[in-house]
């Protein structure tokens, strides 16, 4: 979250316009963390949301999201995988994954514990930082095309939520010890939630007619009261695949 506010508003608004369908839609690629329809093995650590189950705050929103998710899933048809809305959740820092994360705790037994304490301690400086306890709201803008998966995307719904969850990532990414464990920022930030995954895409797929499909289906929240994500807490996860998230009850937790 490296921009500004307003930046950072135009450019995911710009996502679910039908020229950035258009120009993602050309090089979307089956994702490699499916096959045959199932999970495949890709462990790793994260700054996620409370799991949806768990995010009671979040309930009506979620209800919601099933909803849309399996319509959008019905009109895609087997070129999606869904993942299961039980894992719906908003990934506020990517930490390690696949063979960094599999080096990493090879190489070091004590490398969870030490992963604790360091995230600890850049959650305590964030809340050193903290002068405004109300919790970060966001709103979802509509369908965005990754090139990988389907997602909603979201935007602060003000510019204190939007500075809060910037001092969040650079209290993690600034954090010299957590340098010292192979913790970078690799990404810019894009608030999602995914819906699903691409399968095999088909060589005679038509991207005029799939680029229509989300198009129209972004217009259920045209004219409507807005989708609102209530963000209260983040905590540190651990998965194991992209459907499979859990916290031990040592890991880190932080008030937003």
């Amino acid at each position: 979250m490296d921009e500004t506010y307003q930046a950072y508003l135009n450019r995911v608004a710009k996502l679910t316009l039908p020229a950035s369908y258009q120009s993602q839609l050309q090089t979307i690629q089956k994702s490699p963390k499916f096959e045959g329809g199932k999970a495949t093995p890709f462990p790793g650590y994260t700054i996620n949301s409370p799991a949806c189950p768990e995010d009671q705050v979040n309930d009506g929103f979620y209800a919601q999201l099933r909803q849309d998710q399996a319509e959008l899933v019905a009109t895609l048809g087997d070129l999606v995988i869904p993942v299961p809305p039980d894992s719906f959740h908003l990934t506020l820092a990517d930490l390690i994954w696949d063979g960094a994360y599999e080096d990493a705790v090879s190489q070091d037994g004590e490398y969870e514990q030490k992963l604790c304490d360091r995230i600890a301690h850049s959650f305590q400086q964030y809340q050193y930082h903290l002068t405004d306890s109300s919790p970060l709201t966001f709103q979802l803008v509509g369908v965005i095309v990754r090139p990988r998966a389907v997602a909603v995307g979201l935007i602060p719904q003000n510019e204190t939520s939007h500075e809060k969850l910037r001092t969040l990532r650079r209290s993690l990414y600034q954090n010299a010890e957590l340098i010292g464990l192979g913790i970078e920022q690799q990404y810019r930030f894009t608030a999602h939630i995914t819906l699903c995954y691409f399968n095999q895409i088909p060589p005679t797929l038509d991207r005029d007619r799939l680029s229509n499909i989300l198009v129209n289906f972004n217009d259920r929240w045209i004219g409507t009261d807005p989708q609102v994500f209530t963000l209260e807490q983040a905590e540190l996860q651990h998965f194991e695949d992209m459907t499979r998230y859990s916290r031990k009850p040592h890991f880190p937790t932080v008030k937003l």
